[in-house]
């Protein structure tokens, strides 16, 4: 097998390390269970849950229950017309028992009740969608974040090969040296290129690991933990442009920018309905026991059950009511603004974004070309050097062409796959 053909292999092939295993579903799969800020919108999803009753709206009965014991001690100057009935009394205990039990519904405030519940059912349906975005923003990241570490060592797989390759041109101009068909001045180029390649190479294993502690901090794992990730960049080709723009409707920011249009809608209702009359009933039973040690009433009992009907009509309070309504209705409109600018710019991004996958596509397959070229070009080069028919400076700009070759077509694929995941992310279609 030619050389070209195993550096293909080496680029496009994982490499087994000694590091724990993670996969993309892993991945994913614990970032949505130790992610900190999808437990606070789970909590906040579970609250909504809780406040969507339609006890919290105001629709059910209120019952309350009173009572009290007031002992006192009272002096007491008592003077009447018949001097014979003056009474005066020091320190006279008194006391005062008294109990109710109160029950009042609301009859009638216009629909404000009904239209509370349902706000409160669709803030409770925004919170799940809030939910359901935060996780959606969090897999896109982690994806992201994933194949970004997959391309990084794709292209220290590339610095890998020409590095053997390095290693090899040495070990020629060491042998032509010794057969005395070499100076000086090849031997130290080569031996310069190895060591500059190696530090390359250094300096991208400090970027892989350092994409793998960003990884790892989006797990909300230990950023000093081991991971290996062995996969290759699989871009979708099947991603079409008129059904991520039609699916832009069910990505969860949209859903929730249509959802606040409707919450503010029956806001609007709500702050009109203040204008209606407002019909209660009301139901109880009072007790009371008033027992004085002196004066002229001794004992005082009092007890027994009580219905009514209480209405409350809004004739004038300086237009505040409608004033608050108006407003009301503005906030619906800046609703559906906040929606259509959303909806603008999703599209827009996406189209930006097709644009970007559908050019990607086509540069990948030069890249891959350009790619076997490079490869089968830096093995000829290396043969004619070790046949004295190239110089040193041929192999090492063929070497040039085989990295940058590398690093073309890996990047390639990258832009070509974080545009697919982005288009899929407006179309709430990331799969993992």
């Amino acid at each position: 097998m030619n050389k070209w053909i195993l550096y293909i292999a080496i680029i496009l092939s994982p490499v087994a390390l000694c590091a724990q295993q993670l996969t993309l579903h892993d991945a994913v799969e614990t970032a949505l269970r130790n992610n900190l800020g999808i437990q606070v919108a789970r909590n906040n999803a579970t609250a909504a849950g809780i406040n969507n009753s339609y006890g919290v709206a105001g629709g059910l009965p209120l019952v309350t229950a009173t009572g009290s014991d007031v002992e006192q001690v009272t002096s007491i100057k008592q003077e009447y017309a018949n001097p014979a009935n003056n009474k005066t009394s020091n320190n006279a205990s008194s006391n005062n028992l008294s109990a109710s039990l109160n029950a009042s519904i609301l009859l009638y405030n216009g629909s404000r009740v009904q239209n509370a519940h349902h706000r409160l059912g669709l803030i409770e349906s925004q919170s799940k969608q809030q939910l359901n975005s935060r996780a959606l923003t969090l897999v896109y990241n982690v994806m992201l974040r994933y194949y970004d570490i997959i391309r990084q060592q794709s292209y220290a797989r590339t610095l890998n090969a020409s590095i053997d390759v390095s290693r090899e041109k040495l070990e020629i101009v060491k042998a032509q040296q010794s057969a005395g068909v070499a100076n000086n001045a090849d031997l130290f180029q080569a031996q310069v290129d190895l060591n500059t390649q190696v530090q390359n190479l250094q300096a991208q294993q400090l970027v892989i690991e350092q994409a793998k502690t960003d990884l790892l901090t989006l797990l909300t794992l230990k950023p000093d933990s081991a991971i290996n990730i062995s996969d290759t960049i699989l871009v979708d080709r099947s991603v079409e442009l008129g059904p991520v723009i039609s699916a832009i409707q069910s990505n969860p920011d949209v859903s929730m920018a249509d959802q606040q249009i409707s919450i503010n809608e029956y806001i609007e209702k709500e702050t009109a309905a203040q204008r209606y009359p407002s019909l209660s009933a009301n139901a109880g039973y009072n007790f009371s026991h008033t027992k004085n040690a002196a004066g002229f009433s001794l004992l005082n009992q009092s007890y027994g059950p009580f219905a009514g009907v209480g209405v409350s009509i809004p004739i004038f309070n300086g237009s505040v009511y409608k004033k608050q309504t108006e407003i009301a209705d503005i906030n619906v409109k800046n609703a559906q603004l906040l929606k259509d600018t959303l909806v603008i710019n999703y599209t827009a991004n996406a189209v930006k974004n097709w644009q970007a996958y559908n050019n990607n596509l086509q540069q990948l397959e030069t890249a891959k070309a350009n790619y076997d070229l490079s490869g089968k070009l830096l093995d000829l080069v290396l043969q004619r050097f070790q046949l004295k028919q190239a110089t040193i400076v041929d192999l090492k700009n063929a070497q040039d062409s085989f990295e940058n070759a590398g690093y073309l077509l890996v990047n390639v694929s990258f832009s070509a796959k974080a545009a697919e995941l982005r288009l899929k992310y407006y179309a709430n279609q990331l799969q993992y």
